[in-house]
């Protein structure tokens, strides 16, 4: 519960001190909260890494946005429900309120539980092997916990109870709401930060993960395998909490209930998957096909807009030569001209070579009489 807008949050056993505002921006009167933008970048982000590794396992890039579309609302509808559900003493007179997301409320389980059906019921409508998705999926998931999870820093909310560790964390917020909400601590002493300990563990469960995808060949042993230590992780960590949601009057902590079940449920399967040999199965080879075409309808669109280029260099080309002869065109005129004069020369010529020719025809007509004469003569 953020209470107070802008504060001083400290770690007085580092001697570190940090002043914040959960309002990252302000347009008008509507706030930009940090929380929201750190989930952005965390589905951002994920995406990305998802789409980038898709070739590298074989897996459907045009699939990633099928499973997006289905996943957002999802998380945001399962979230928001699980926190109402266990605090429906707070929603029951004012339902409106079930709507103010910007007021605080979400639950990481509920999103998860609702994604997982929203996948379900896509696959079965599709045919698509629903353990093959979750198992490439799932990997990303906490690295977008591990970002996300800083919103509650920002915020000064989801914090355990006090500690003498030399990482304690406090602030004006988390004194208010430990000496309203928990009076049998100590408001002024430090506090576990719980958001630190779970966004370092996500982190390194995302790099396991990764290894995980990478080596098994066994259907759902991913998933499972994110069950077995985000189950642990949060088993241990709500453990800590001081806001936790609880099943009725039970005194039982419903995230740490659901926690120890999956961790469970994920080391049953794992054991089975492997004594049982349960394999992967395929995708249906159409999504591989529509992504080939889409690759290649974008190399033609790239090979056109060359051709295009080239065509356009051609032309530019064509018009420098068209204008080179009207840049010199005195220059044709004085070939002309050269033309023109080497033609009557070679006329003159051939008038000097005909009369030649004429006069030593007559000659020889001469010397022919006087022949003819002399031999008359005689």
């Amino acid at each position: 519960m953020n209470l107070i807008n802008y504060e001083e949050v400290q770690f007085p056993g580092l001697g570190l001190k940090f002043d914040i505002d959960p309002v990252a921006f302000r347009i008008g009167n509507f706030e930009v909260y940090w929380y929201g933008i750190l989930i952005a970048a965390a589905l951002v982000i994920c995406i990305g890494l998802a789409l980038k590794q898709a070739k590298k396992n074989n897996f459907p890039d045009s699939l990633i946005y099928d499973t997006m579309l289905v996943t957002i609302p999802c998380a945001i509808i399962g979230a928001r429900a699980y926190y109402v559900i266990f605090n429906w003493n707070i929603y029951k007179d004012n339902l409106k309120s079930i709507f103010d997301t910007r007021a605080g409320g979400l639950a990481v389980y509920g999103g998860i539980i609702l994604t997982i059906v929203g996948l379900l019921l896509m696959c079965k409508i599709r045919k698509i092997p629903f353990t093959s998705l979750a198992d490439y999926c799932i990997v990303y998931l906490p690295l977008g916990q591990a970002i996300g999870r800083w919103g509650n820093f920002f915020n000064q909310e989801a914090f355990g109870t006090t500690t003498t560790m030399p990482w304690g964390m406090w602030s004006k917020s988390v004194q208010i709401y430990i000496s309203r909400f928990c009076p049998e601590l100590v408001a002024l002493s430090p506090v576990h930060p719980t958001f630190l300990y779970e966004s370092i563990a996500d982190l390194i469960i995302f790099i396991i993960l990764l290894q995980v995808r990478k080596r098994s060949t066994h259907a759902f042993v991913t998933t499972s395998m994110y069950f077995v230590l985000y189950g642990a992780v949060r088993f241990f960590i709500e453990g800590l909490r001081t806001d936790s949601l609880y099943i009725g009057t039970t005194g039982i902590r419903a995230s740490q209930a659901l926690s120890l079940l999956l961790l469970l449920f994920g080391l049953v399967y794992i054991a089975f998957a492997h004594t049982r040999n349960f394999e992967k199965k395929p995708f249906p080879a159409k999504l591989y096909i529509d992504d080939s075409k889409n690759s290649k309808s974008e190399d033609s669109d790239e090979e056109e807009s060359e051709a295009d280029v080239k065509e356009e260099k051609k032309d530019s080309k064509k018009s420098d030569k068209d204008e080179e002869p009207e840049e010199g065109s005195e220059g044709g005129e004085e070939s002309e001209e050269k033309t023109e004069g080497s033609d009557e020369d070679s006329e003159e010529e051939s008038d000097e070579k005909s009369d030649e020719e004429s006069e030593d025809d007559s000659e020889d007509e001469e010397k022919d009489k006087e022949s003819k004469d002399k031999k008359a003569k005689d």
